[in-house]
Formats: structure tokens, sequence, C-alpha cells
């Protein structure tokens, strides 16, 4: 894929009347037509003033088809249309399932295409690093989807914290009420979201604002709580520690999220964010600015590669002697059966 031409335009000074270039949109195709592309990601790509939706690619033509007339782009399916899809974007959004995405993910950067992707990049460690890898090897720019790094509210947040000495320690909660008796929300319906659970969902929310705070984890334990539930404790480069309780399985009452630090000069707590489309749109901001510059975000593959680890160290944690979660009551059912 050749150079976007955003990427190359230049201002003319030969006169001060001259007037400037300008910069093409980036071309950016989604691939996904699921609640988050239809709610958050096709919304925002549709209506970013430096962004032209190139195209939507859904495993189902007909679902492809209608988001793609709601957002006056053209529709692609079948592993075909990826490759056509590919051909004409500089980027591609991914609105996928981690595994899913991941070798796509692969494949784009082997064409040329940045990188917008959801967390998590992978649910194993070998697919996020070959995500990394193609990414760099390609020197495509990448960044992943964090809501809360993105959110304008949440990052200037995380920028002060990060500049701020003597942090002592942070909580980390972050329950959701999808799996509750009673829910009737679409996002339930996502089979990879119900097998891994909150630890995978929305664990990578809170680390991705621990990590550039505190420092990156040296140290982690976990335990299972009620339900999908995690409890999770960090011990940090700076030497500060981290708690963090994650879930989707939550009493509706008891659903919510909160975040807070405390150090030497006070506690601080994380402010409330104006929802997921405009997180996703500084998203956007930010794959832009590192496609201009050539300076990598500091949320991009690399970072989700690290998520990644830890959370699969966090899971092996949770189920000690289990490759898959639920492994060890399969385990105890079956001895228990003989």
């Amino acid at each position: 894929m050749t150079t976007p031409a955003h990427t190359t335009s230049t201002t003319s000074t030969a006169t001060p009347s001259t007037p400037s270039t300008p910069i093409a949109p980036l071309r950016i195709g989604l691939l996904g037509t699921g609640p988050w592309a239809r709610n958050t990601q096709a919304p925002a790509l549709a209506a970013h003033p430096g962004v032209e939706l190139s195209g939507v690619w859904g495993r189902r033509a007909e679902a492809a088809e209608v988001l793609a007339a709601a957002h006056g782009t053209r529709a692609y399916t079948g592993d075909a249309g990826i490759d056509e899809l590919l051909e004409t974007s500089d980027a591609v959004a991914f609105a996928l399932p981690p595994d899913i995405q991941a070798p796509l993910a692969v494949r784009a950067a082997e064409a040329g295409c940045h990188l917008l992707m959801d967390k998590p990049v992978a649910t194993t460690v070998d697919g996020a690093r070959a995500v990394a890898e193609a990414a760099a090897k390609a020197e495509v720019a990448s960044v992943v989807f964090c809501t809360l790094r993105f959110a304008p509210e949440t990052a200037a947040w995380i920028a002060e914290q990060a500049s701020v000495d003597g942090w002592f320690t942070a909580r980390a909660q972050w329950l959701g009420s999808l799996y509750a008796e009673g829910s009737a929300s679409e996002y339930a319906d996502s089979p990879w979201r119900r097998e891994k659970g909150g630890l995978w969902d929305v664990g990578p929310h809170a680390l991705s604002v621990l990590i550039p705070v505190l420092g990156d984890v040296e140290h982690l334990t976990a335990a299972r709580g009620p339900a999908d539930t995690t409890h999770l404790i960090l011990r940090h480069t700076s030497g500060a520690s981290s708690t963090v309780t994650l879930g989707l399985s939550a009493p509706p009452a008891a659903a919510g999220m909160d975040i807070e630090l405390r150090g030497a000069g006070g506690v601080a707590a994380i402010p409330g964010w104006d929802g997921a489309e405009a997180a996703f749109r500084g998203a956007v901001d930010a794959l832009a600015e590192a496609v201009r510059t050539g300076v990598p975000h500091a949320c991009d593959a690399r970072f989700g590669l690290r998520l990644t680890e830890l959370l699969a160290e966090a899971e092996a944690a949770r189920y000690p002697g289990s490759a898959h979660p639920g492994g060890r009551a399969r385990h105890r059912a079956s001895n228990a059966s003989g």
C-alpha cells in the first residue's frame, strides 16, 4: 500500500497569499458490524472531520450493507472483501472478537495499513506478540482503544497524575452487570466476553490507567471472586501497589467504576467522561497524530501486548493448574463422578 497522501502533504511558502495544500483525510475501513461497530466506531468515524470512512466489512453481507448504507460508504464481505477494503484504506479499525482481530491485524499491517484496535488485542500472548511484531516490521502506526486513555476528561486526568511523584497505593473497581439476572444488554451476546469474563473485557481499561501513573507491573497476584469477578493485587515499578476488582456479573445496584490514587499529595479520584463515542474520536486523533509524526503512541500494539501478558498471567493465577477458565471446576466434577 502506498504512503497515505496526508502523511506527505506540505504547505506552500512561495508567497504569503499562497493557500495551504489541503491535507487528505485518513481513509479508515471498519472491520465488524456488531453493537460496538454500530453504536461507537461507525458513527465516530463517519462524523470525524479528518477521516473518510472507506468501507465496512462484515461476515454477514446483509449486516455490512445496512451499516455501510447508514454511513454513506461501501460494504464488503468475504475473504476477498477484506483484501479489497485494505487496498482502499490507509488504516483499519476493528470491532471484532480479540482472537479474530489479531490475525486480521497482522494481515492489515502486512498490507501497509495502520491499526486502530479494540482491547484486548488478543487473548493469547502469542497472538498479541504477532500483532506487535507485524506492526513494527511494516512500520505502521497502531493504537489500542482503551476507553479511559482517550476520553478527553480521563486522558487529561491520567496525564496530570502521571506527572506527580509520591503515589503510595491505588484502588480500581470496574463492575458491570452485563450478566446479572434480568440484563437485556445486546453486548451480553458476545461469546468471547462471556467465556473470558470481566478480567479480559474491563481489565485492560483499569490497567491502562494504573500503569502510566504507577509504572509497569512487576508482581501480580490474582484471586477469584463471585461469578466472573477477579481480584488483583499489583506491585508497580515505582514501588506503589494497587488493587483491582473486575467483573461483569454484579447486581445492577452494585455496578460501577471507580479508580482512586493515594499518595504524599493526598487522594485523587478519576472523573467521569462523556461516553465511548467521544473517547473513540480521541483514539482516532491519536492514530492520525502517530501517522503524521511517526512517533508511536504510548497505547500502541506493544502496550497491547503487555496488557495481554498481564491478563494471561492473572488468568493463570486465578485458575492454577488449568489452561482454561472453569477447568478446575470441571476437574472437581470429574473426580466426584468417578
